[in-house]
């Protein structure tokens, strides 16, 4: 019985919960969203934090653009572009007999460089601040120094006296331990059980040390943790309370404004911006909805894409109890093909943070992931994980709501018509393509099975 009460009584207090145990896609718009200008106090963090870490990634640019030659074309600063997805919402618009007016768009975390998701932001940004932090304090670096000297021998061999862990389902392992072992931290990895063979073989290939688990993703962060807080040379990047990782991620949206405004795109109350993004723990798309919010305010809508399967945050945000429930407490499994998502328990920062930022949750089936997959692919070319699917249908749940959401927020037709809808791809570059193969067939065939 979760924290005493009976499932019945659960579900008679919190209707929904009912439809999350029996695994059905739902949608859930969040009624105590607030205006922006007050709703940011919540987060106790501020633009002045969000400019500070954007400087920090400015003066590491020459260090990343010589350690990574494939960032070396933007100057060692590390962004995805954006892209326009006409004939996948041409698609949609024909499978769900809609009009889906505005215009669907996709931002390509999927493909940044050196770890290939969007776990390359603030993964990377915490490795970052952390090494330069250690280099200040050793006098092995000043501020107004070329940080490329950190490429280098003596720099590596400080850095080798300390470590670096994390707890992870794949992505942001793969970020932390690149990153780590590149400046030659020792870095450790706690993999759960979900996480894929491929992304383990990489970081080891990376000499990076992988510890498995047979369980989920609560457990190799809850052991990560322990074993780093035992040893002082070691620091810890907790993915479900760091204010580090959640900047890093932040910075993601005033690079995004710059894209829209090249793109001719406007956005304010009258060209409203929806964002989709897909959430584990919380702190990618928690971080980058802060940037938004401090970005445009109240013309953007965030909306969070969890797996039927893993609702953690849309459960801890609806009941109000955050990271003091687990979807394994409803008997849900956390078992899903979205690994990267496939977290029980989620971030009580983000989520107390945050919940009054986010207009709405929703979930989606595995089963309808691999379609979508499919359907990108055949429609635009372009290859994801599944995962980084869940965003897809976000325009679908806007668009179809019948919460009386839009009507709340002033969200009229006509405004709705000159919407800009912007999937958050969070990974899938980096797929080998055996996997990636085995992924659209399954897609492809369930798309089958769907027209019969």
């Amino acid at each position: 019985m979760p924290l005493g009460k009976s499932l019945a009584t659960w579900c008679q207090e919190y209707p929904l919960i009912e439809e999350l145990v029996a695994l059905r896609p739902l949608s859930w718009f969040n009624p105590g969203i607030a205006p922006a200008a007050e709703a940011l106090g919540d987060v106790g963090l501020s633009q002045a934090d969000v400019d500070a870490a954007s400087a920090r990634l400015a003066r590491f640019a020459p260090y990343i653009a010589r350690a990574f030659p494939e960032t070396a074309g933007s100057g060692g600063i590390i962004e995805s572009s954006l892209v326009a997805l006409p004939h996948l919402q041409a698609l949609l618009t024909e499978r769900h007999d809609l009009s889906l007016d505005g215009a669907l768009w996709l931002k390509q975390d999927s493909h940044l460089p050196i770890s290939g998701s969007i776990k390359a932001r603030g993964g990377i940004y915490e490795v970052l601040k952390h090494a330069e932090d250690l280099a200040l304090a050793e006098g092995l670096l000043r501020l107004d120094d070329d940080y490329a000297t950190l490429d280098s021998d003596a720099a590596r061999a400080f850095f080798g006296r300390h470590k670096i862990a994390v707890g992870s389902t794949g992505n942001l392992g793969l970020s932390i331990g690149i990153i780590s072992a590149r400046l030659g931290f020792q870095a450790t990895v706690h993999m759960s059980a979900d996480a894929r063979q491929w992304k383990k073989d990489k970081l080891r290939a990376h000499g990076v040390e992988v510890v498995e688990y047979a369980c989920d993703y609560s457990v190799a962060v809850a052991e990560g943790r322990k074993q780093a807080s035992a040893d002082p040379f070691c620091h810890f990047i907790d993915d479900e309370n760091s204010p580090d990782l959640f900047l890093g991620y932040a910075v993601a949206a005033e690079r995004l404004k710059a894209q829209l405004a090249a793109a001719g795109i406007r956005v304010d109350a009258e060209h409203p911006l929806f964002v989709y993004l897909p959430c584990g723990v919380g702190g990618g798309p928690g971080g980058v909805a802060f940037g938004l919010k401090l970005a445009f305010g109240d013309a953007v809508h965030c909306l969070f894409a969890e797996p039927t399967h893993s609702p953690c945050m849309l459960l801890g945000v609806y009941s109000g109890l955050h990271d003091e429930v687990a979807v394994q407490d409803f008997g849900i499994d956390n078992l899903t093909a979205a690994d990267g998502l496939a977290v029980g328990r989620p971030s009580g920062f983000v989520g107390r943070a945050m919940q009054r930022l986010i207009d709405g949750y929703y979930t989606v089936s595995d089963e309808e992931l691999f379609r979508l997959l499919a359907l990108l692919q055949s429609s635009e070319g372009l290859r994801l994980e599944p995962s980084a699917l869940a965003g897809v249908p976000g325009m679908l749940q806007v668009l179809g709501e019948q919460q009386g959401y839009r009507q709340r927020l002033g969200l009229t037709p006509e405004r709705l018509a000159r919407a800009t809808h912007l999937v958050w791809a969070t990974g899938g570059s980096m797929v080998p393509e055996t996997e990636m193969s085995a992924y659209l067939a399954r897609g492809q065939a369930l798309l089958q099975a769907e027209r019969q």
